[in-house]
């Protein structure tokens, strides 16, 4: 075997394996973004769950609580907002607010001992807490999933594969830390 032989080889080689390599790395980016996907269902499960939950608990609530209307809107408002949302950042932003005014209505709930006694009601706050846990657990799991997706599509040499293939950055599913501490404002 010649030098040039052998160096055409090695040629060959190194070419077959930066092949290998791309391939590899495209099929990296396709099984993180499918798994995205199936992330993102999973937190959409839990949303309709809950969505689903909530016209129980406003009916139930309101059996007891007749003039507080202005709370029951804000639910529903805030609920018809989620569901309508399109897009993770607006999802995120909508969920924020209908968790905003599940917790309104909770607080106002208190003002009522017979309601927090009725059994319906007990189980479906049980419910909704369940929903929640569930909602935290898929939010938890489609974020992981995201940061994984991204580090590979923002890490070099990964990146310029992801940009020949036009992949997309994706967004975290948070909720804005005003939202979770703000505390319910009541009017009576």
């Amino acid at each position: 075997m010649t030098t040039l032989s052998i160096i055409l080889l090695i040629m060959l080689a190194v070419m077959i394996l930066f092949l290998i390599w791309i391939i590899s790395t495209y099929n990296r980016l396709i099984t993180l973004s499918n798994i995205l996907k199936e992330a993102w269902s999973g937190i959409d499960v839990q949303l309709k769950r809950r969505y689903d939950l909530i016209p129980n608990l406003l009916e139930t609530v309101k059996g007891y609580s007749k003039h507080e209307k202005s709370v029951f809107e804000e639910v529903t408002k805030a609920r018809a907002q989620s569901i309508n949302a399109h897009g993770i950042q607006e999802k995120s932003e909508a969920e924020a607010g209908l968790t905003h005014a599940l917790k309104t209505l909770f607080a106002v709930a208190e003002n009522y001992p017979e309601l927090k006694a009725n059994e319906n009601f007990i189980a479906l706050q049980k419910e909704l807490a369940a929903i929640e846990d569930e909602i935290q657990l898929s939010r938890r799991y489609y974020n992981g999933t995201v940061r994984n997706y991204m580090i590979i599509l923002t890490s070099f040499p990964s990146n310029t594969i992801a940009r020949m293939a036009h992949f997309e950055p994706e967004v975290y599913f948070e909720i804005s830390e005003e939202t979770e501490r703000k505390n319910p404002k009541i009017n009576f």
